[in-house]
């Protein structure tokens, strides 16, 4: 038994092992890191060792036994520091350019009628047990409601409702020196993408929202709507990204964030006691149109609060969709929240590895998310049967052209061959019985009104 399960394992390791290979031979992640600026320079190549750090946790290894004191590797644990560190590597463009290739792939696996959103969403990065990594910052945590030291990434992602990508992010730290426990502790070059990093960690997460879409944008991936929370939901954001494509984000009543009704500049909540709501137990109770500040147009549908009494208000920069609609489109935001979930307690971006220079943060991250990828694409082939190719078009063309009468013509040849071989019966009775039978069979499958109509001829 003890033999049989090694086995196993040796031959899950092996399929594991090949399919990665196959990932990062399909989308040609070396020509990626090399147009990502991450090249070789002595020693082992950069292919190898993101393979070798990628792969840690399918393995059940974090980085300090799979690398550190790994005797497996070809390479000293230098090596991998030396990756994961170099303030000159563009860890971004690495993950945006293997992104828009993967949603490439899925273009053709969706229909085109189906909405394709990014998502804009942040959460913590838990550092709370460190004293000296680089721009570490006091930050609160909105699900706990309390103070901790680590970092906010905030990130924006692909959906078309089926699969979640990563499509690029920013570690930031604070924009107030006063929360920072730490400053830039590296000397490096201003031109470096490590140096422009930790200008982006000094800033507010509102400042970043429109330079990230912009690169998405321009990459060539597309979308139709932009999906935000609450967090967000500032009319100058709204005003900012609509720009670029209509917004749909969760509202809240804010003293500060006044929208025109009736004339009149009014909160949200004053909103909805004007609105006339539906009656009963519905779960969309209104429906209005209104305008921010600066003129723009919205829509603003309520929803009842299922955890609580109370309601929630969802707005919409297209106005042209319906109530249905838009709470439709804005479902999708969730799976944002099933991604940061994934990333922190099984692709172990907070545990795996302990390091102290912010590039290594950057870098570290960026192979959580590459991971993520992975198991996206892998699981939208496992699936999705399209994947299939021609031998999936192949099996729907049989399935959509084998009719009833097709089927039941098919069974009565074979019956009929057998009937022969027996010898028992003349080919003019066989004749006969396989006509009754066919007759009979198509008078079943012919609708009541015509059945009726043909028995008062």
């Amino acid at each position: 038994m003890k033999t049989s399960t090694e086995y196993e394992k040796q031959q899950e390791a092996i399929r594991l092992h090949s399919k990665i290979d196959t990932f990062f031979d399909n989308f040609t992640i070396g020509t990626l890191l090399n147009k990502a600026g991450i090249r070789k320079m002595r020693g082992v190549s950069p292919v190898m060792l993101l393979k070798a750090i990628f792969i840690l946790p399918f393995e059940g290894n974090n980085f300090f036994r799979g690398i550190v004191t790994g005797k497996r590797q070809e390479f000293k644990k230098d090596a991998a520091y030396d990756l994961l560190k170099g303030p000159r590597y563009n860890w971004r463009r690495l993950l945006l350019l293997l992104a828009a290739r993967i949603v490439c792939v899925f273009d053709l696996l969706t229909d085109k009628d189906r909405k394709k959103v990014l998502i804009i969403d942040d959460s913590t990065y838990d550092r709370s047990h460190s004293k000296f990594v680089e721009l570490l910052a006091r930050i609160f945590d909105h699900s706990d409601k309390r103070y901790l030291k680590g970092f906010k990434m905030l990130t924006v992602g692909w959906s078309d409702g089926v699969s979640f990508l990563p499509l690029d992010f920013v570690l930031l730290s604070s924009e107030k020196e006063k929360n920072r426990v730490q400053g830039i502790t590296k000397d490096m070059d201003r031109r470096t993408c490590g140096y422009k990093r930790r200008k982006e960690a000094m800033t507010k997460a509102t400042e970043q929202v429109e330079p990230m879409v912009k690169r998405i944008l321009a990459t060539g991936i597309d979308a139709a709507y932009i999906l935000m929370d609450s967090w967000f939901a500032f009319p100058a954001v709204i005003q900012t990204l609509h720009q670029h494509r209509p917004v749909i984000c969760m509202l809240k009543d804010m003293p500060n964030n006044l929208y025109r009704h009736q004339n009149v500049y009014v909160r949200l909540g004053e909103i909805y006691r004007r609105v006339k709501k539906k009656a009963g137990k519905a779960k969309i109770l209104a429906s209005v149109l209104v305008e921010t500040k600066d003129g723009l147009p919205i829509k603003i549908v309520f929803v009842r609060h299922r955890q609580k009494r109370g309601w929630l208000a969802i707005l919409s920069t297209d106005i042209e969709l319906t109530a249905e609609e838009i709470v439709q489109i804005y479902g999708k935001r969730w799976d944002i929240e099933v991604f940061f979930k994934m990333m922190k307690h099984y692709l172990k971006l907070e545990k795996e590895v302990q390091l102290r220079d912010y590039d290594g943060l950057i870098g570290h991250a960026t192979i959580v998310m590459l991971r993520y990828l992975f198991l996206a694409f892998e699981q939208r082939l496992h699936d999705d049967p399209r994947t299939l190719g021609t031998l999936f078009h192949a099996c729907a063309d049989e399935m959509k052209d084998l009719s009833i009468l097709d089927a039941l013509q098919r069974i009565m040849k074979l019956a009929l061959d057998k009937v022969r071989a027996a010898g028992e019966f003349t080919e003019d009775i066989i004749l006969k019985i396989l006509d009754a039978v066919m007759s009979v069979a198509i008078d079943m499958l012919k609708p009541p009104q015509l059945q009726e109509a043909e028995s008062t001829i």
